[in-house]
């Protein structure tokens, strides 16, 4: 435990010094009209402990981009609610966005965190690349690889907190406190850098805070 602490305190240093740190103020974005959003309503929301943006339930995935903030490589942390209802709660961050059709994609399924069924469970976080890597094809072909369980998962209808690292080749994913990855997969785009997007499933919504952007420098 030692050790891995002292590892988190080097990586800090290290982020410190070699990256561009921004916060996004989610709540203030929708007061501004500072969002593109696709296929959805978006609302700025506050709760005793958290202050941001609700994407509303519908039909389709949806996607509400950021404005004039373009990421490479580095980390991304978000705050985000669901709900354990079946098949009604995927949500996540979308990145390297080109356009509306093209992006990476971090989502959790929230559902899925605490589910009875085994296989279930294997499906609680999630990595795409669309277009070509649709969440359906990797699963059929690349069973497991892209998706994984979450130890010690949080409660799917309680706020929870995601760590997303990005690197030229690689995305890695955290879960709250714990220092150890819940997902760590080869990237399957070709693209550098683009857009920053919530990202919102089938008949999905949810609620999103504490938007962090770490920006690595190259």
């Amino acid at each position: 435990m030692k050790k891995k602490l002292l590892f988190l305190v080097v990586l800090l240093s290290v982020e410190a010094s070699l990256a561009q740190t921004k916060k996004i103020n989610l709540n203030m974005e929708v007061r501004k009209n500072r969002l593109f959003v696709l296929n959805r309503l978006v609302h700025p929301f506050v709760e005793t402990k958290y202050k941001g943006l609700e994407i509303n339930e519908k039909s389709g995935e949806g996607i509400v981009w950021l404005q004039d903030q373009n990421f490479s490589n580095g980390i991304i942390e978000i705050d985000m609610k669901g709900q354990d209802i079946f098949q009604k709660s995927f949500l996540g961050i979308a990145f390297h966005g080109q356009n509306d059709s093209i992006y990476e994609a971090v989502y959790f399924r929230p559902f899925n965190f605490h589910a009875q069924d085994s296989v279930r469970r294997i499906h609680a976080v999630q990595y795409i690349a669309h277009a070509d890597f649709t969440w359906e094809k990797l699963r059929k072909e690349r069973n497991a690889e892209f998706e994984k369980k979450i130890p010690n998962a949080p409660n799917p209808n309680e706020w929870f907190h995601a760590r997303i690292e990005i690197s030229a080749t690689e995305v890695t994913v955290f879960v709250e406190k714990n220092l150890n990855p819940v997902l760590r997969v080869k990237r399957l785009s070709a693209f550098s850098d683009g857009k920053i997007g919530l990202f919102v499933g089938d008949n999905s919504g949810g609620k999103f805070a504490n938007l962090k952007i770490i920006r690595f420098k190259n």
